[in-house]
């Protein structure tokens, strides 16, 4: 059975890179090859980008009814459950090759597809209309003069997107700019060009023009060369990432030799602060699903819970008790003829056995310092490790200040209000947070002094509003937004009425 290849997709065509050159994407649940993807040249690159220049000029003049229209059909041609023009079905293509790329279980694979298509049908929404438009004023200092200020498209932008939620999070990195006018050069991540370039079809068939999206995917080796590359070419207005902390200062260093401005939704330390008079039964629920959701590898999994003393020990108690009902397992039976028949295998594995080592090796400092494993075994297999649970673990430690990725819950227990919040603070990281308490009239105080762009009262971490999308507060979890705003430039266009004029130097 051959492998299958994914292409580089410049100017509307389908293309091996310039070089011939490739690279194998390998399977975490397996260790696997599952597929070969194009690694692009610098030739390439430069292709991809003067593509985007060109296809700007039209595109930037494009009703906003025909974007949006584009938007409508690719929601309903990934919606359909018909086969598409290549004879496959948009819904089985996505489930196959996140899965098989990324290790998801249905739950995570399954996310990819419905997220892509709210996300689609919101961004068509009428409701966007406002924020595309401009003001109109009498000027304040030139009679009979007016001002307009408009938002106009940037021109071509670099969006990276990462393997964790690989279709979803490739469309919210490049809609925004599409719908706003600009074009885009999009870079996949080495773990999932397959699940990616699906949308390079999608939106072939909703008829995008050629060249407003232009996809391309490098090896890891090749990467930071060629990022750098693109991000100092004069036609690269701005660029979006999203990804881990690590890549994303390299990113911010490159575009700021050029001062280029960037969106970075980076990684995420949620913390949950459980006061005295939460519903312990709930909070502990909603903990072990933040925590444990796609094996602990997204930006807002929950990974430090600080519950005031009162409730500690029930709540430990409660966590406890629900984890060692899961496990990580091949849910997906990849390594056997059928899936596991084991109910307690809820979670696969990590993306790589390294992240896999790296969450170990925090384990093994957290413990080599005092902390108390309550939950877990200390061991992989492969990429795949079981879910802990521990306690006493203080800043200072890799697996409180540094986002950990993995199957890991940190339980702290606070002597008050105030110490709850100070613990959940001490953390360069400010993507999402969730508060427990019954008390919802004192819960927005204690949430306002929670430092986090989002903080959820009595929900999960893992949840953002999809019109705001997420919003780090600086640090490690980075800034900016997925916006018109971000994805514009104002214009502003003075009209000078007829008649005599007062310059200076001939008056």
């Amino acid at each position: 059975m051959s492998l299958p290849f994914t292409p580089l997709y410049i100017n509307g065509a389908y293309l091996p890179s310039s070089n011939g050159k490739t690279f194998k994407v390998i399977s975490p649940s397996t260790h696997q090859v599952v597929g070969i993807s194009a690694s692009a040249s610098s030739e390439d690159c430069q292709n991809a980008i003067l593509a985007a220049s060109n296809a700007f000029k039209t595109w930037e003049h494009t009703l906003w009814s025909e974007r949006r229209n584009i938007f409508i059909r690719a929601a309903e041609l990934l919606q359909s459950e018909a086969k598409y023009q290549k004879g496959r079905n948009y819904k089985d293509e996505i489930l196959s090759a996140v899965a098989e790329e990324t290790g998801a279980v249905p739950a995570m694979t399954n996310f990819n597809w419905v997220a892509s298509i709210g996300l689609l049908r919101d961004l068509a929404s009428l409701g966007n209309v406002g924020e595309l438009g401009g003001l109109s004023f009498p000027s304040e200092k030139i009679p009979g003069g007016s001002v307009a200020v408009e938002r106009r498209a940037m021109g071509v932008i670099f969006a990276i997107a990462p393997w964790n939620s690989p279709v979803n999070l490739t469309l919210r990195a490049i809609l925004i700019p599409i719908l706003c006018g600009n074009t885009v050069v999009f870079r996949s991540s080495e773990q999932s060009p397959r699940s990616q370039a699906i949308i390079c079809e999608l939106f072939e068939e909703a008829r995008l023009p050629p060249g407003v999206f232009n996809f391309i995917s490098t090896s890891r080796e090749s990467a930071p060369e060629l990022t750098a590359e693109i991000i100092a070419n004069p036609s690269v207005r701005k660029i979006n990432f999203t990804g881990s902390d690590r890549v994303g200062r390299a990113i911010a260093m490159e575009a700021a030799k050029h001062l280029k401005p960037c969106v970075l939704e980076l990684g995420g330390k949620a913390p949950v602060v459980v006061l005295n008079d939460a519903n312990i039964a709930e909070a502990a629920k909603a903990i072990v699903n933040g925590a444990f959701l796609h094996s602990g590898q997204i930006c807002m999994s929950t990974e430090r819970v600080i519950a005031e003393r009162g409730v500690y020990k029930n709540l430990c108690d409660a966590i406890c008790q629900l984890v060692r009902t899961i496990r990580s397992g091949d849910i997906l039976g990849f390594n056997q003829a059928e899936p596991s028949v084991d109910t307690k295998v809820r979670l696969g594995p990590l993306f790589s056995e390294s992240s896999a080592q790296n969450v170990l090796d925090m384990l093994h400092e957290a413990k080599e310092a005092g902390a108390n494993m309550l939950v877990g075994d200390l061991t992989r297999r492969g990429a795949y490790i079981q879910p802990h649970v521990v306690t006493d673990v203080r800043p200072g430690l890799g697996l409180w200040d540094r986002e950990t990725f993995g199957p890991v819950i940190v339980l702290v227990a606070a002597d008050s209000v105030d110490e709850a919040v100070e613990l959940a603070n001490a953390s360069d990281y400010s993507l999402t947070a969730a508060l427990w308490t019954s008390n919802l009239y004192s819960a927005k105080d204690v949430a306002a002094r929670i430092h986090s762009g989002y903080v959820n009262i009595n929900g999960t971490t893992i949840y953002s509003e999809l019109a705001y999308g997420l919003v780090g507060l600086g640090g490690s979890s980075g800034y900016g937004r997925f916006s018109v705003n971000d994805f514009t430039d104002l214009r502003v266009i003075v009209t000078h009425p007829p008649g005599p004029a007062l310059y200076p130097l001939f008056n």
